[in-house]
């Protein structure tokens, strides 16, 4: 069983494979390029939250590398974000808030936030995290049931954050004078706008954005078109894998998920 990007959540009885480990036992890969792994390696092939990160024109290939390494009726999971789930709550929460429901008003603005500000950011956290940072923070019990596990390891993480030092060192390194350098040379050469849209292009380019959103009917025409079959959606408890609610990879062991917005599916790869 191989988890492909698999971040901080995985499990030793898996192959895991992430572009930046979080683990010695973790195995360093691209996915955007050519999977390391022989054909027909894996019974299981299982992304969690990788797919909405893969630009369209790309998608095909590694679902393609997904196919590849995958045995004959082995199962391929997939989670993402639930486009369908999120414009259903942002149209509730906005009736609701047009009604002059309490609470409405926030709701509906955190689900602006959950729907576009990982598609449209240009830095890292984005109006997401500047939201989470409020105090006090708006609609709290609705933004923790959507976002869950992830999202308490996230609030916790900012309510832990230090106070920036108000001491800056007298001294730049060598590394700060060169870009400082190439800073001035793009001003002179191409425009004050320049290194801002030379910032913002390669923060776009790694990794954090979502570059596209999936529901259950373009999900399952992705896969179908690529060659798996038998779409079905699955809770973070339930699986065609063996032991899968013993793995802990989409909920603890209380049960609790860790991203509740997700759609889940599973695909099999036939003859």
């Amino acid at each position: 069983m191989i988890n492909l990007g698999c971040g901080h959540r995985f499990h030793p009885g898996w192959v895991n494979v992430d572009i930046a480990p979080s683990n010695p036992s973790v195995i360093r890969c691209d996915l955007s390029r050519s999977l390391p792994f022989s054909d027909a390696s894996f019974d299981v092939v299982y992304h969690s939250n990788v797919l909405e990160h893969i630009r369209p024109e790309q998608v095909r290939t590694f679902i393609g590398e997904c196919h590849r390494i995958l045995k004959q009726w082995g199962v391929l999971r997939v989670a993402v974000p639930d486009l369908e789930q999120i414009c259903r709550l942002y149209l509730q929460k906005l009736e609701c808030a047009v009604a002059g429901e309490p609470n409405a008003g926030e709701e509906c603005d955190w689900m602006v936030v959950e729907l576009l500000d990982q598609c449209v950011r240009e830095r890292s956290g984005g109006e997401m995290l500047n939201y989470l940072r409020r105090q006090p923070l708006a609609a709290e019990d609705f933004v923790i049931k959507r976002i869950g596990n992830e999202g308490r390891d996230m609030l916790s993480q900012i309510q832990n954050e230090a106070k920036p030092s108000t001491i800056q060192s007298k001294c730049f390194s060598w590394r700060a004078r060169l870009r400082a350098i190439r800073l001035w040379l793009a001003v002179r050469l191409l425009g004050r706008e320049t290194p801002r849209a030379l910032q913002i292009g390669q923060f776009r380019m790694a990794g954090e954005v979502h570059q596209w959103m999936y529901d259950r009917y373009s999900l399952a025409r992705l896969m179908t078109s690529a060659g798996f079959a038998a779409p079905q959606l699955v809770s973070s408890g339930t699986s065609r894998i063996q032991g899968w609610d013993q793995f802990y990879l989409e909920a603890g062991p209380d049960g609790t998920v860790h991203k509740p917005d997700s759609l889940v599916m599973e695909f099999l790869k036939p003859l």
